[in-house]
């Protein structure tokens, strides 16, 4: 992979991961709920939570299904949400 190539596959992540962020901040705030809180009832750290909502941390897939549990939807409806946040037909790969 070319340096050029990284640094625009390194500029998307960051968008898919602020993406992310927004739509998890979001849902919490829907909730009533503040960083400590959530964290403890849904069994994630509130480090990592606080690095996620800034988008300054990439996750697991079990962490994100657990956020879906929490703001009671599916994981499929999560996947929308977090779509609808990035610029039309998102792809790391041209």
């Amino acid at each position: 992979m070319e340096h050029e190539d990284y640094i625009l596959m390194e500029k998307r992540k960051r968008i898919l991961l602020k993406a992310i962020g927004k739509i998890v901040k979001t849902k919490r705030l829907e909730l009533k709920k503040g960083i400590n809180k959530f964290s403890f009832e849904y069994d994630i750290g509130n480090g990592l939570l606080t690095r996620l909502e800034r988008g300054d941390t990439d996750t697991k897939i079990t962490t994100l299904w657990k956020l879906a549990n929490a703001f009671n939807i599916k994981f499929s409806d999560l996947a929308l949400l977090i779509e609808k946040e990035l610029p039309n037909k998102f792809n790391f790969y041209d």
